[in-house]
């Protein structure tokens, strides 16, 4: 699951096969071309490996800062003459940062590609970063985690994030710290934007793309190639848990909790068992979570589980919001939902659900060509081969129940609980915490 080497039936640069070409710029790029039938549309992703937590000490919110104000100016366009190009075509440009990486996306139709498909490399090595857009994104980032801390989910989110990674890499929300935030300026961003590239670039385009690609891609770009190669299959960041609960008072009508542990980085072995995990506890309405917590107890207003593909240690999180006046119970089920994890299997009907969903979720992620050229630039940044996908459906069928509980036994022993809520619920949350024996044992399945 974790070799980067194509498979026989995938082109080497230069070569295509039917439906799938790649190529090489100049300067390393790799490009994959996937044509798709249907309506003529284009969606490309170029996908740069580095993202939030690959910012500075002192500049945490840098590279979002970033990704806001590329698409405000580059090479000969302004920023309203950029509005004008992209938006007088109906197309769609964006550009945002992730943990992981920066992403740029562009989806327009087919007959406007050659028009437009030049930005792609003029917004990475040509923006003008002016400093009075620098200083409207900066505003706005400001505002959305001032927004944020009046978010009892937020609040709880963030204060798991910290139980799980402390100040490391991915300790912090990619907008960034306020703090350091405020400070960021044109020349942090210069240095950020020359960076880019250095650990890696994907460029995957989907839907019906013009034949004369490289030419369009490089057009404007002079002798300034973009020196850039495939992103590398390398560890990403690990996590951190010294204490194992915190909590903030607000004073709501409800209790959010989030219980949660770091996991394991996408195409890692156990990875596939807790994506199969995933898919039994929380999608659908017939999910482990929602029929045991809200059905048959009626404590959730809401509940899901969140499980996002890493670099590094992925977190893998319940999350529950309830009535203050039920904090205790809704604690104490929500732990023995975890704790049933690691201490029954999966039944046979149970697993051939989750196998089932898991393909469902395959499947809907590949309707369009945004989403196809998104999830393979999201594999191919992480180091994966092209056909991961694939892959991973047929190891998913090879899966037992007990595959999934040894993952969970190994690493979701010791999980982390993250509280926001009016006082008194805070106070019952936490003495149901205290007593119950997953946080007397987590330790001892830990080792």
């Amino acid at each position: 699951m974790t070799s980067t080497r194509p498979s026989s039936t995938l082109p080497e640069p230069g070569v295509a096969v039917s439906g799938l070409r790649r190529f090489d710029l100049p300067g390393g790029l790799p490009v994959w071309v996937i044509e798709r039938s249907g309506p003529a549309i284009l969606s490309a992703k170029l996908w740069i490996r580095g993202g939030s937590s690959a910012d500075p000490a002192g500049e945490r919110g840098v590279h979002q800062l970033l990704a806001g104000v590329l698409s405000r100016g580059c090479g000969p366009w302004s920023g309203e003459a950029l509005a004008d190009l992209v938006e007088g075509r109906g197309a769609g440009l964006r550009c945002e940062a992730a943990e992981d990486g920066l992403l740029v996306s562009l989806k327009c139709a087919s007959a406007d590609a050659p028009a437009l498909l030049p930005l792609l490399l003029s917004l990475v090595q040509q923006p003008w970063l002016v400093p009075d857009q620098i200083d409207l994104e900066r505003q706005l980032n400001l505002q959305t985690l001032q927004r944020q801390r009046e978010d009892p989910f937020q609040v709880a989110h963030d204060g798991l994030r910290e139980l799980l990674y402390g100040t490391g890499p991915y300790g912090h929300d990619p907008l960034g710290v306020e703090a350091e935030l405020e400070t960021l300026g044109r020349e942090a961003l210069l240095r950020q934007a020359g960076a880019l590239g250095q650990a890696g670039a994907v460029l995957v385009l989907a839907g019906q793309a013009p034949a004369d690609l490289e030419p369009l891609l490089l057009q404007g770009q002079g002798d300034g190639l973009w020196a850039v190669q495939a992103p590398a299959r390398r560890p990403g960041p690990a996590g951190h848990s010294a204490d194992r609960l915190t909590s903030a008072s607000d004073e709501t009508e409800q209790l959010v909790l989030m219980l949660g542990a770091t996991t394991t980085a996408l195409g890692e072995p156990q990875a596939l068992a807790l994506r199969l995990l995933h898919c039994h506890l929380g999608i659908g309405m017939s999910s482990r979570l929602f029929v045991a917590l809200r059905e048959e107890h009626g404590l959730a207003y809401d509940v899901g589980v969140h499980h996002p593909a890493r670099l590094g240690a992925a977190p893998f999180v319940f999350h529950l919001s309830s009535s203050a006046d039920r904090a205790g119970l809704a604690t104490r089920e929500l732990l023995n939902e975890w704790q049933r994890l690691l201490e029954q299997p999966l039944s046979a009907a149970e697993l051939a659900l989750a196998k089932a969903k898991f393909r469902g979720q395959e499947a809907l992620g590949r309707q369009t060509c945004s989403q196809v050229a998104d999830r393979h630039a999201l594999v191919l940044g992480h180091g994966l081969p092209f056909d991961f996908a694939d892959r991973s459906l047929a190891a998913a069928e090879a899966l037992t129940a007990a595959d999934l509980q040894a993952a969970a036994r190994q690493l979701l022993a010791r999980p982390c609980l993250s509280l926001c809520g009016p006082q008194q619920a805070l106070v019952e949350a936490e003495r149901a915490w205290s007593r119950h024996a997953l946080v007397a044992e987590g330790d001892g399945l830990a080792r």
